[in-house]
């Protein structure tokens, strides 16, 4: 896509060869066929950062349903409903404890997983004196079990998120205190043990928070960053019109919170791309710490495309060698005929076209501009220029001919490129290109608010266009195939 943007540049060019021109001089007068190029008369702007910033929100109610399946919904005490917990010489019980569907929100960095927990317990006791048994065992009592309803209680864990600029995920887990909905009486003991039944689970959630912890505390994705980053680094072939390369600065994680069953990832990268027609040397390089927190949004790319004279010159020749022009200057007629074209820097921001020919007459017209474009009307022109004329006849010097009116129509003709339909096609087709499903159940939604050249430069060895395209990028996660 870019490539037809460039080669819509070239042609304007070579158009500016394709006839014989006259043109008006600017500020700096150059010697075309030897023009100064000193790194002083001519630089470069510093191109500004690109910055892609792309909210990324998953939805989270398909992994709610796999940590719901993943999670038991039943606990017994070992070897239930046969073997029983013996607790010293004088008591035993056993137990059995099930779960409701898991309740999961989330806010902020934190998510919270409950529960409510339905238990029964069963006992008996005996009479030990320092240990030795005294009394068969009490007939069973219990809690629960029966016409009785099972006891309730509210179960929930607190996990709380955070990046470091190590790209190191750490998690905190906080285990709530049980809430106790009933009380549990029994027999055998002859009083309230809803606190002993408290503790017991306690101990439980307190075991499973040190779990999670160990197996999940810290995740380092920075070697899945890392990847990412030496993929941005290599050269890409665009279509076989010119090589892109991303030149990655840094990498953001501008926000992440949970909210409505989603999490909301906000990444950002910050680069600075450019395209050669030549392809340039992969870079390796290690991945920097993560950026500052940026409140940018969308994405504004700013391109330099590079582009090689010798290119730029075989181009201009396949389309302009041996194009002829026929014209009239009062009783005489006259023919120019384009031979070889060649382009390079002029210095003082100027373009030189260099083109032989012959005809009627044979010699080297050098045709010196400053390339801009008109935002207003998307538009390529040519503004300050200038021609010199070298050739053998002294007589063609002066080049009265060449200020023909046809001649100067078919500059102004050349000379002004309108970009308006190609910047609102472009548009369309990117912005089918932002919005599709990338895999299934991920779907991308953007679009472009502005796609525009900002400034041409003609530099000493290469001619460097620079663009500039914003817009909006988010991604989607509806589901993702946990089988993978």
């Amino acid at each position: 896509m870019k490539g037809k943007y460039f080669l819509l540049t070239i042609s304007l060019i070579a158009s500016l060869c394709s006839c014989s021109q006259k043109i008006s001089k600017g500020n700096q007068k150059i010697d075309p066929a030897n023009p100064d190029l000193s790194a002083g008369n001519f630089k470069l702007d510093s191109l500004p950062e690109s910055e892609i910033n792309i909210p990324i929100q998953i939805n989270l109610k398909p992994m709610y349903a796999m940590a719901d399946k993943s999670v038991d919904t039943v606990f017994n005490s070992p070897g239930y409903p046969d073997k029983w917990i013996q607790d010293g010489c004088d008591s035993r019980y056993k137990y059995e404890f099930r779960r409701s569907p898991l309740k999961i929100t989330g806010a902020g960095n934190t998510l919270n997983i409950g529960f409510t927990g339905f238990y029964r317990i069963i006992g008996s006791t005996r009479i030990c004196v320092n240990g030795t048994v005294i009394s068969p065992w009490t007939p069973e009592c219990s809690c629960g079990f029966g016409k009785e309803a099972e006891r309730r209680v509210e179960v929930s864990l607190s996990n709380s998120l955070t990046v470091s600029p190590d790209y190191k995920v750490k998690l905190a887990v906080k285990r709530n205190e049980p809430k106790p909905l009933d009380k549990c009486e029994v027999c055998f003991w002859g009083q309230d043990i809803t606190k002993q039944v408290m503790k017991g689970l306690i101990e439980e959630l307190d075991a499973s928070k040190k779990d999670m912890e160990k197996t999940y505390g810290s995740v380092d994705l920075k070697p899945y960053f890392q990847q990412v980053w030496d993929k941005l680094n290599l050269n890409y072939n665009l279509y076989n019109l010119g090589w892109l390369q991303m030149n990655p600065q840094k990498f953001r994680i501008n926000n992440l919170f949970i909210k409505n069953d989603s999490l909301n990832v906000f990444l950002g990268l910050t680069a600075k791309p450019y395209i050669s027609f030549e392809q340039p040397t992969d870079k390796i390089s290690k991945l920097p710490n993560l950026g500052p927190f940026s409140r940018q949004q969308g994405f504004s790319i700013f391109l330099d495309a590079v582009l090689n004279y010798d290119s730029l010159s075989a181009i201009m020749n396949s389309q302009a060698k041996g194009k002829e022009f026929d014209f009239k200057k009062g009783f005489i007629k006259k023919k120019f005929i384009i031979e070889d074209c060649s382009v390079y820097g002029g210095g003082f921001d100027k373009m030189v076209i260099k083109v032989k020919f012959t005809g009627t007459n044979d010699g080297v017209v050098y045709l010196t501009g400053k390339p801009v474009y008109d935002d207003d009307n998307k538009t390529i022109e040519v503004e300050d220029i200038d021609f010199d004329i070298k050739s053998k006849n002294i007589l063609l010097g002066s080049a009265d001919w060449l200020f023909d009116k046809k001649i100067t129509k078919e500059i102004t003709k050349y000379a002004r490129f309108d970009l308006k339909d190609y910047i609102d096609s472009a548009k369309i087709t990117i912005n089918e290109q932002l919005n599709q499903e990338w895999y299934t159940g991920i779907r991308s939604v953007g679009n472009i608010k502005d796609m525009k050249l900002i400034k041409v430069y003609p530099m000493e060895k290469h001619l460097v266009i620079r663009s500039n395209c914003t817009g909006n990028l988010a991604v989607k996660v509806e589901s993702i195939d946990f089988s993978l």
